[in-house]
């Protein structure tokens, strides 16, 4: 009588996806400084998001959903700077932004999930 142990089976080729997820609130994150970083960070958060595990796919979503908020914000935010009501929807947006970056990469630090990553908050 012999007795086996089942192995279990793991995937011959393992994904960093939160290296890739990380990589993205760093782009993110400079692009304050130059924009087309953000565009990176956007295309690289689509193509991660339909392989990604479920957690890393929440943060790939966030992400996702930070770049088009964000951008809708800076859009109006822009556009009423003559009102001067811009200049506290630009502000929004910054502060915003910031907020979504640094919780993201600190749950991504401590691989957390984000609990509503389709919040238009702070997830």
């Amino acid at each position: 009588m012999t007795v086996s142990a089942e192995v279990p089976i793991q995937d011959p080729t393992p994904t960093n996806d939160r290296g890739y997820a990380l990589a993205v609130y760093g782009l993110y994150a400079l692009g304050f400084f130059t924009v087309i970083t953000t565009v990176i960070g956007l295309i690289i958060a689509y193509v991660k998001s339909t392989t990604a595990s479920e957690m890393w796919r929440s943060h790939f979503q966030f992400q996702i959903r930070t770049f088009w908020i964000g951008l809708l914000y800076f859009i109006v935010g822009f556009a009423l700077l003559y009102f001067f009501v811009g200049a506290f929807i630009i502000l929004w947006w910054t502060i915003w932004t910031l907020v979504r970056i640094i919780k993201g990469a600190i749950l991504l630090h401590d691989q957390r999930p984000i609990a509503t990553p389709t919040s238009w908050l702070f997830g």
